[in-house]
């Protein structure tokens, strides 16, 4: 279940949504202990301006509002969201029991604006037939993908989400051959194989989403989409869940798909798949999110000063970042390489 929320600016509702910080842990602890084999797991992200609101300086280094990204054809829309609930377990009733909770315990601080209840395909296909999240890394090779480090360690295993409501054009779809719908994807359909890099067309999805540093190096994002729809209205679409250690990679991601690489050159899974929604989130360590509680807003450092005062009085990012430890805790709240939907 991916839900959005807006956070009301009032005091009252800012004291109660940072309070609420401190029990999502044992609120997730009561079901996971409860049924241990349900892999229940529980992410939760901020906004940009809600950070400032809610917990001020210091904030993660990269946090910012998703900016649109218009292409000549296409666009990636920027839309609102303060608070981003990812949820998932084997089971749907355990994701709507947690989801009920949560929401219960933030009452009338907030108000929804987006809410999904996404499902496993098959053999991990997509809403279009294919299977998603083949390049996604796994283990050890997740978390260096996924989690923060060194690089800003006051956040170090916190996560940049960025999350896109995708809807499809089914009929249209269908109405093309395998074989396009191999050569719009760069996979085949059946075996989910790359296709031949001589046959596979520039303006092919997995050609334009792969991108490398400047030393040649692929730069990896953890995947964690999910289908959804209701046929009875004619709704198809794609939850885009991906999580970075740096939002910059997803962005080039999207930049390539919607302008182009080379400009013009736009994804052209596009053409049948148009996203509504566009948010970023940080999502903090166990840790740091618990510790939030005890944050207060203050005033936000001067941009051209140096938040080194700032950030001395934060919390450590704790054990959840560090190199010793693994990235998450009893609690499931901060398993990014596990959200992979297999």
């Amino acid at each position: 279940m991916f839900i959005v929320l807006a956070a009301k600016s009032d005091a009252a509702s800012a004291d109660t949504i940072r309070g609420w910080c401190a029990d999502i842990a044992t609120t997730a602890r009561s079901l996971i202990h409860r049924y241990p084999g349900a892999q229940l797991r529980c992410v939760v992200g901020f906004g940009s301006d809600a950070w400032d609101r809610l917990f001020g300086a210091p904030r993660p280094a990269e946090l910012r509002p998703f900016k649109a990204i218009c292409g000549a054809r296409h666009s990636a829309p920027s839309t609102p969201g303060d608070i981003l609930l990812h949820l998932r377990a084997e089971t749907v009733d355990l994701v709507f029991e947690l989801a009920a909770r949560l929401i219960q315990g933030l009452g009338d601080a907030v108000s929804p604006i987006d809410e999904v209840h996404g499902f496993r395909a098959f053999d991990a296909r997509s809403m279009i037939g294919f299977v998603d999240g083949t390049e996604n890394p796994e283990g050890a090779a997740a978390d260096a993908a996924a989690l923060v480090g060194d690089e800003d360690p006051e956040f170090a295993g916190g996560s940049y989400v960025l999350v896109q409501k995708y809807l499809h054009q089914m009929a249209a779809w269908h109405a093309l051959s395998v074989d396009e719908q191999q050569r719009v994807i760069g996979r085949t359909k059946q075996d989910d194989i790359e296709l031949d890099p001589a046959h596979k067309p520039s303006n092919a999805h997995s050609a334009l989403t792969v991108i490398t540093d400047a030393e040649g190096n692929e730069l990896k994002i953890v995947r964690a989409n999910l289908g959804f729809g209701r046929p009875s209205e004619g709704e198809f679409g794609t939850y885009f869940i991906g999580y970075c250690k740096t939002p910059t990679i997803t962005e080039r991601m999207l930049t390539n798909m919607v302008i182009g690489d080379p400009p013009g050159n736009h994804d052209r899974l596009l053409d049948f798949s148009k996203a509504v929604t566009g948010t970023l989130f940080f999502v903090p360590s166990a840790d740091l999110l618990e510790s939030l509680a005890e944050r207060s807003p203050g005033p936000m450092p001067d941009a051209a000063e140096p938040p080194a005062t700032a950030a001395a009085a934060a919390p450590p990012a704790g054990p959840a970042g560090s190199k010793a430890e693994p990235n998450h805790r009893d609690d499931g709240s901060l398993v990014i390489g596990s959200l992979k939907p297999v």
